[in-house]
């Protein structure tokens, strides 16, 4: 039987998924099966395995920190929020339904048989399991039906390490304040804290540590360093969508929607150093740049509403009639046609003119089409034509169908091995289905010569660049990072013991 540790956080952003992929790479490189687990996650970022089920990208980060595949049973339940208190709730990787938020808490007990399943699967398998928790174990609202946090810890029998993020300040009250609304079991399963994110010389901070554990009996098993270290984020409290550009020769403007998802297609634009690539929600802070993304979302025709109520559609239709390069992914895509329609209340229900950049119209349905896709891109032209020929690797996540009188921009095969057209393009406009397009160096490199070429700059500055490579680096860093600043033997000790 594997050997667990679960990672909890005082709060949502405290770094419990760094932790946790940091102890999966840790583990690894010390020879271990290890796997990553959260039984239940609220993002928008996700994934599509290898056998078309979809689970959240934090598991799909740390599983690819442990050295292996991503695979459903890491996140068994994901919640998509689709509005302010409604989410559409993923079951092994399958839509169970869209739910409001009381509706759900009265149905979570009923979901624990698929955790378990899910985690006895993964049990039976690695040497290690790394649970993640999710926001506070201390939100004693929730405490009696919690699924994810202690509660997940005691199905499993266990041992917990508690993170604090001190970089928001406050992080010793945090600490004892969460483990003072726990109940004196739950108390007894908090084997160790860590302080995350500092900045300066622990040596000041250690009477502040001996005090805490003096106070709450737990020791502090280290303090992370604040580390510039590039990884995938889980969801929209990430930095990348707040922190401004860092100048580069081509500047790439994402519309930041409120329901933005899977923005984790453009890190690796991000991470090219002739790109600025920076998030714009309004339109003030668009500027003139070289391109616009439409990025995918959760609700694409709210979302649409949004941008038509606060300029932003206005600025993107002046910028594509200037000769301007926009690029619809997923939801964006849909942006891009001519209608959308909703006959039988998917999204909002109803119809809603497009931004008609595209000669295309998409349906809402029912089902969601769930599938790792392969393929190449077609002869393009404009700010494009770089990606022509190009093969692309990825996935499509939607609940819509789009059709027209078009030519298809991208020639696609599905896991299944159908073979399919996706997405158009009109002069500087283009759009597809197809997530994780940059992820293939080849893609991205190609894109940034487009756009290279269209300022009139040499395409050959686009310099080739290793993700897979860049990626195996962080992890490693990250590695480093834990062996440097925590106590692994405490750490192995706390698991051999368990609760």
């Amino acid at each position: 039987m594997a050997k667990s540790i679960m990672v909890c956080g005082t709060m949502s952003s405290a770094g419990k998924s760094f932790v946790t992929a940091g102890l999966c790479r840790v583990f690894w490189q010390d020879g271990h099966r290890a796997a990553p687990f959260k039984s239940q996650n609220m993002a928008l970022n996700s994934f599509i395995t290898q056998e078309g089920l979809e689970m959240g990208r934090a598991q799909v980060m740390q599983a690819q920190a442990a050295g292996i595949r991503p695979r459903v049973e890491m996140n068994p339940i994901l919640l998509k929020p689709t509005g302010d208190r409604m989410s559409q709730v993923i079951v092994n990787g399958e839509v169970f339904g869209t739910m409001e938020a009381k509706e759900y808490y009265t149905k979570k007990q009923e979901l624990i048989p698929h955790i378990l399943g899910a985690y006895r699967k993964l049990e039976e398998e690695y040497d290690i399991l790394v649970l993640e928790g999710a926001g506070s174990p201390a939100e004693i609202n929730l405490k009696e039906q919690d699924i994810v946090n202690l509660g997940m810890a005691k199905l499993s029998r266990s041992p917990v390490v508690l993170v604090g993020d001190i970089d928001r300040g406050g992080v010793f009250a945090s600490l004892a304040g969460t483990l003072l609304l726990l109940d004196e079991e739950e108390r007894s399963m908090v084997k160790g804290m860590v302080i995350n994110k500092f900045r300066g010389d622990v040596s000041i901070l250690e009477p502040g540590l001996k005090m805490l554990e003096e106070i709450t009996g737990v020791p502090v098993l280290g303090v992370l360093p604040y580390g510039d270290i590039d990884l995938d984020d889980e969801d929209s409290l990430s930095d990348r969508l707040t922190a401004k550009g860092k100048g580069g020769l081509v500047d790439i403007a994402v519309i930041r929607l409120p329901r933005i998802s899977n923005f984790t297609d453009f890190n690796p634009l991000q991470m090219l150093p002739q790109v600025n690539l920076r998030y714009v929600a309004r339109r003030q802070e668009l500027g003139n740049p070289d391109l616009i993304i439409l990025p995918g979302t959760k609700n694409t025709m709210a979302d649409l509403k949004w941008m038509r109520q606060n300029g932003l559609e206005a600025a993107v239709l002046k910028h594509a009639a200037r000769g301007g390069a926009v690029l619809g992914i997923c939801g964006g895509y849909q942006m891009l046609g001519k209608a959308l329609h909703d006959p039988d209340g998917v999204e909002e229900g109803g119809c809603l003119s497009g931004m008609g950049l595209l000669p295309v119209t998409t349906r809402f349905l029912n089902e969601k089409t769930r599938t790792q896709v392969t393929g190449q891109f077609r002869r393009l032209e404009g700010a494009f034509a770089g990606l022509s020929g190009r093969e692309l690797a990825g996935y499509e996540i939607h609940m819509g169908a789009t059709e027209g009188d078009f030519s298809p921009a991208v020639e696609l095969t599905s896991q299944t091995g159908e073979s399919k057209g996706d997405g158009a393009q009109a002069g500087n406009v283009l759009g597809c289905y197809v997530h994780g397009l940059f992820d293939r160096e080849d893609v991205a490199q190609g894109l940034l010569q487009s756009l290279l070429a269209a300022k009139g700059l040499d395409p050959e500055e686009a310099k080739a660049f290793d993700l897979d490579s860049y990626r195996e680096e962080q992890y490693d860093k990250l590695a480093d990072l834990v062996r440097q600043n925590l106590d692994l033997p405490s750490i192995y000790r706390i698991m051999e013991e368990g609760i």
